[in-house]
């Protein structure tokens, strides 16, 4: 990943507001699209320069050619708030971050994330690297809007769960993050399936698990859709314990087990 500074000049007497508004709706529909990442994004002014900095994926995540319809609407609106189209430059890389894949059509791809993670929710199943979402193609209504909801959900119920706090929390956390026949799960089945559609790579979705009676029912459980054997011989990316290639689910062995 790379730090990226976005410079923003005015070329005419503005309002803070005006310019909060703006700056604010363009970086919303670029971490929509997957060209930055993260929620929050600081403004400062510099000797009438607004400065925003954010994090790519790639170190050309900003180039034009990846803007979505909505982007690009939001860059031609600026001028309304007397702002120039930003100056883009690049600070060096984020020490703090995964690397995003080299390869953006591996032989088949993971919806997976966590609540420490503010990359791409789409691995590489070769390398387990995130890819970027605006090389894949698999929009809906333009972007990507609806995969980065559909990854801050899963990390706001997996963030519920490690508190560890209120019991009813964590079962519900739990239900939704691992378990076929939740709300999440099936809204995240049908991007699953769409993005498989339209990158023609084998997609899978990543089901968590924790609990268990014992450890020798959680290595003969079966694939909670179709009953089928799942269990891989050795853990892909000392991760996946488990992998249904009917089904396009992957999951963990219980976490109370490792």
């Amino acid at each position: 990943m790379y730090v990226v500074e976005l410079q923003f000049e005015c070329f005419d007497n503005t309002t803070l507001s005006r310019v909060d508004r703006a700056i604010n709706g363009l970086m919303d529909d670029l971490r929509y699209n997957g060209q930055v990442l993260g929620r929050e994004f600081p403004i400062t002014i510099d000797d009438g320069v607004f400065r925003v900095r954010a994090v790519c994926p790639e170190k050309d995540s900003l180039h034009p050619k990846y803007n979505s319809e909505q982007v690009t609407r939001c860059i031609e609106k600026l001028s309304d708030a007397c702002l120039l189209t930003p100056k883009i430059k690049v600070l060096g890389i984020d020490l703090n971050s995964e690397a995003a894949a080299e390869q953006s059509k591996p032989s088949w791809q993971v919806l997976y994330t966590t609540y420490v993670h503010t990359c791409s929710p789409l691995r590489s199943g070769d390398s387990l690297l995130p890819i970027p979402l605006y090389q894949t193609g698999a929009h809906l209504d333009g972007d990507y809007k609806a995969l980065v909801k559909w990854q801050t959900e899963w990390q706001a119920f997996d963030e519920i769960q490690m508190a560890n706090k209120s019991q009813p929390a964590i079962k519900m956390a739990l239900d939704e993050i691992g378990e076929v026949d939740s709300e999440l799960f099936s809204r995240g089945e049908k991007l699953r399936d769409q993005i498989e559609s339209t990158t023609q790579i084998p997609t899978y979705y990543y089901l968590y698990r924790v609990g268990g009676e014992n450890l020798e029912s959680e290595i003969n459980r079966t694939c909670p859709k179709c009953g089928n054997d799942w269990r891989v011989e050795e853990p892909l990316h000392g991760l996946f314990h488990f992998k249904c290639d009917k089904c396009r689910l992957v999951s963990n062995l219980s976490w109370n087990y490792q």
